[in-house]
């Protein structure tokens, strides 16, 4: 029996998907066993100094997740099957550019400011933050991979409908990717969340990328996409035991990677809807504690709990006995 078309497309679309979310775990995982040997900066006498930091318990933990996660996803992307250059040139700008910058705000930023208001106010006043270099660095990453994106690539430019809507196009999906980076980084507060809201908004962007009958557009989607999630898949055990985190690093590259995602597959006003609940989570955050909001819902919490170790008591609750 013959296969229709958009059959051999969907199943061309979950195999290249498989085939990438295998690299970006392996490449993950292997680069986390070679960082923590040789960290990337620092050596054996000063890797503490560099890459250990106290979680919320107050017990050491590492930040090399992040690295390994922005270098393996990006080494995953360089060799998943289905992808253009233009695609895989997106991905290292927007995952190793979100992860470099990312991993410089970890190793050398202060809490002299804070929040994305918090670093733009410093920085009207004359005074430039780690954090405001990151957010800048992050928007102009997004906004060339943005250019690369492969929703460009393959559109003619007479639909473009010229210079000033290929230009509006890109704008929104930069404004998309280095939301989306900053957006994941916020929710990097407790063990495995980050890759919780990852998965949360990549697996159902990933079967609509399996899903669509696009052609070659729908299994760069769908790769685009399988990728971080792998390689997030991959380390979340470290997370969720409490002996690694994201950090910056990791969790700017895994929000740039799925906001890249998100402007291969989705529609114009798709994408804008994304932009805009990225735009008010974002702004929430100034306002709000997400992880009071989580705490304070049974669902949410029940989600946020999933795989990580017991909360602490209180202080003076007494221990069960036996």
């Amino acid at each position: 029996m013959a296969i229709r078309p958009q059959a051999g497309t969907r199943a061309a679309a979950a195999a290249g998907a498989a085939v990438g979310a295998v690299l970006g775990a392996v490449a993950a995982r292997a680069a986390f066993a070679a960082f923590r040997r040789r960290p990337p900066i620092g050596d054996e006498k000063t890797a503490d100094e560099y890459w250990t930091r106290v979680n919320h318990r107050g017990e050491p933990v590492t930040l090399l997740e992040g690295p390994a996660f922005a270098a393996g996803a990006v080494a995953a992307a360089a060799l998943a099957p289905g992808l253009s250059m233009r695609a895989r040139a997106a991905v290292v700008l927007a995952g190793a550019g979100s992860g470099v910058l990312g991993a410089y705000d970890d190793l050398f930023g202060t809490n002299s400011s804070k929040g994305f208001k918090g670093h733009l106010t410093a920085l009207a006043r004359g005074e430039v933050t780690s954090g405001a270099v990151k957010i800048l660095g992050i928007g102009a990453t997004g906004l060339a991979a943005a250019a690369l994106a492969p929703s460009h690539e393959d559109v003619p430019a007479r639909s473009r409908r010229g210079a000033l809507g290929w230009s509006a196009d890109t704008l929104v999906d930069g404004a998309l990717i280095a939301g989306s980076a900053n957006l994941a980084n916020l929710f990097d507060l407790r063990p495995g969340r980050a890759v919780k809201v990852g998965l949360l908004a990549g697996v159902p962007l990933l079967a609509a990328s399996i899903a669509a009958p696009y052609g070659p557009r729908s299994r760069q989607a769908a790769a685009l996409t399988a990728v971080p999630l792998g390689a997030a898949v991959a380390l979340l055990p470290e997370d969720l035991g409490e002996r690694a985190m994201l950090g910056d690093a990791g969790a700017n590259a895994l929000g740039a990677l799925l906001g890249l995602a998100a402007t291969a597959r989705l529609n114009r006003p798709a994408r804008l809807a994304a932009l805009a609940a990225v735009a008010g989570l974002t702004a929430a955050s100034e306002k709000i504690s997400f992880t009071k909001v989580i705490a304070g819902n049974p669902v949410l919490n029940r989600l946020d709990m999933l795989g990580r170790r017991a909360p602490q008591p209180a202080p003076g609750t007494p221990r069960p006995l036996g």
